[in-house]
């Protein structure tokens, strides 16, 4: 029974790591195609970035993943008040249940 708990867990785990690989990849793949549009002339002249092409991308790179790790850290937020609020609820109705089984 308890290997199999552990199986659980285990398929568990690496379904939310498989998740995790996908949407970091997908705001990779984001990321690099918004940066290239917005920074890199499409008639290439070059086969190296231009300064001004290195420049604009290495911003557009830094805002993109600051503007990531805050959305994440405001949905990681919400989330946790959204819990703390269900939690409370559920504590409350619990409570009430119990109240009225007193009472009868």
């Amino acid at each position: 029974m308890a290997s199999s708990s552990n199986a659980q867990q285990a398929a568990a785990l690496q379904m939310v790591a498989d998740l995790e690989i996908e949407m970091m990849t997908d705001m990779y793949r984001r990321m690099t195609k918004s940066c290239q549009e917005k920074c890199v002339d499409t008639h290439y002249r070059e086969a190296d970035l231009t300064k001004g092409e290195s420049v604009c991308l290495d911003r557009c790179v830094s805002k993109y993943l600051e503007v990531h790790d805050r959305l994440g850290k405001l949905l990681t937020q919400m989330t946790q008040q959204d819990d703390r609020a269900v939690q409370q609820q559920q504590q409350n109705l619990a409570a009430a249940a119990q109240k009225m089984h007193i009472n009868k």
